[in-house]
């Protein structure tokens, strides 16, 4: 069905063969409706009206008033995800059932139906559990998504919020961020490679061109020259990538600009593919080497050219200064930092908090420190860096992920024989939605250079390479 625009509106659909394009771009309620006094309000007065009402010594007012901030708050803003009003859409959604996209299994679900849409949440743990199965391809049920389903904020994950998000937020110890880490990346590298294909790259490729359909491969090939040029690699540097991966980007710095390359990671597996891809590349191990390690441990060495990519999500915001720092230590005067991370834009919507729930649940347990750009930018010039240049590229990551999710589908009997429906659904979903979370602006990802904020720094030396250019 074609999309019915209102009057007025002037939201055209786009047609970029490098992409997938948005069917219907609703806008939801999010921090226009979200009010900070209310909340503080809530916050400071519910624990003055428990002292007042059970004659409380006055001294418990501010005991209380901390142990009960975040369940207010969690309150607070479940109740806003269900209570307040969408702002102005451009566009109208086609009006069907909600029957017409999901098949309720289990009876305990049968009041979802007709124009009673479902709670995401609800949606994505049932259709998990077999309890709800899907009418449609995944990727397009969820272009519709505004259709059938509806972004409130559940009890579960309000209390996922406060009993687990909070306190690994908090902590980001050396063992939790390793048990995260090897639950996660060592789950089997057929796992990954049924997505990733055969370049093994887990963060976003860049396309060339929006009018060429460039293959997965072509993607994450422009983005690895990219890097290497925006940090101007040259022959003979030390190279240290911290949060390596599969050790691609590692080996291919080494044999395309002849440098002395290092990666770091924590993962068992990705340590051994790794190595066997840098002697599939041919390059002598005395040129570059994967390590399995914790970046707090890795030894405090001069480095030329440092590389992140989107590992420093999962140092963490209570450690983030603390790796600048480490990083800034590590960093020869004149060397070059690049640092490639996911964030979330700061012009919220309900969608984006409900979405990044799911990830935190489900898929970068502990990467709480994907954040809006002015965070970051703020926490390099704390550590004293000078950001020399950023560049945003969600849409790449649509691009990308997009390309993974049909990778994943094209594979789905093998992964559900050797890992269960489950794990396929909980990837399934996640790739479908991040498909459009990116591309409409709800996370997003970085690309930013930086280096020490000294005098003697050669500011004009970079000026003429690093442009966003492949």
């Amino acid at each position: 069905m074609a999309t019915s625009v209102k009057p007025g509106a002037t939201w055209k659909k786009t047609n970029y063969p490098s992409i997938k394009n948005p069917d219907f771009p609703v806008e939801v309620a999010g921090f226009e409706t979200f009010n900070n006094i209310h909340l503080a309000s809530v916050i400071l007065g519910a624990p003055f009206i428990l002292v007042s009402v059970l004659k409380l010594p006055f001294w418990s007012y501010p005991i209380l008033t901390v142990l009960l901030a975040l369940p207010i708050f969690a309150a607070y803003f479940t109740y806003g995800s269900q209570f307040a009003l969408p702002i102005n859409n451009r566009v109208q959604t086609p009006g069907k059932k909600v029957e017409d996209y999901i098949t309720i299994v289990d009876p305990a679900f049968q009041k979802y139906k007709g124009k009673n849409r479902i709670p995401m949440e609800t949606f994505f743990e049932a259709y998990f559990d077999g309890k709800i199965d899907i009418n449609q391809d995944c990727l397009e049920l969820l272009e519709n998504r505004h259709d059938w389903t509806v972004f409130h904020m559940t009890a579960s994950q309000a209390k996922f919020f406060v009993t687990q998000w909070i306190p690994e937020t908090l902590w980001h110890s050396k063992k939790q961020d390793e048990d995260q880490v090897r639950d996660h990346y060592d789950r089997g590298d057929d796992f990954y490679a049924a997505f990733l294909g055969p370049r093994m790259i887990y963060t976003s490729g860049i396309m060339s061109d929006v009018t060429k359909k460039e293959t997965l491969e072509e993607m994450q090939d422009n983005k690895l020259k990219l890097v290497c040029e925006k940090i101007q690699l040259k022959k003979g540097e030390r190279h240290l990538d911290i949060g390596c991966g599969w050790g691609t980007l590692t080996a291919y710095a080494a044999k395309n600009y002849g440098t002395d390359s290092t990666g770091i990671t924590l993962g068992l597996n990705q340590t051994a593919f790794g190595n066997n891809r840098i002697k599939e590349y041919g390059v002598p191990a005395t040129q570059a080497r994967i390590k399995c390690m914790d970046y707090r441990d890795i030894p405090r060495e001069k480095w030329d050219k440092i590389t992140c990519l989107e590992m420093a999500e999962h140092v963490g915001i209570r450690k983030f200064n603390e790796f600048l720092l480490q990083v800034k230590d590590m960093l020869n005067d004149d060397g070059l930092f690049y640092l490639q991370i996911a964030g979330l834009r700061a012009a919220w919507q309900y969608e984006d908090f409900i979405w990044g729930l799911f990830m935190a649940k489900y898929v970068f347990p502990g990467a709480d420190a994907s954040m809006p750009l002015y965070w970051v930018i703020k926490q390099l010039e704390c550590a004293g860096f000078e950001v020399q240049n950023v560049d945003t590229i969600g849409v790449h990551y649509s691009a990308t992920i997009h390309r993974w999710y049909l990778n994943w589908m094209s594979n789905k009997e093998s992964i559900t024989a050797t890992y269960g429906k489950k794990w396929f659904r909980t990837w399934e979903i996640f790739l479908a939605w991040s498909t459009i979370i990116s591309r409409q602006g709800s996370a997003t990802c970085y690309q930013i250079v930086a280096h020490k904020n000294l005098n003697a720094f050669d500011r004009t030396g970079l000026q003429a390479k690093n442009r966003f250019s492949s």
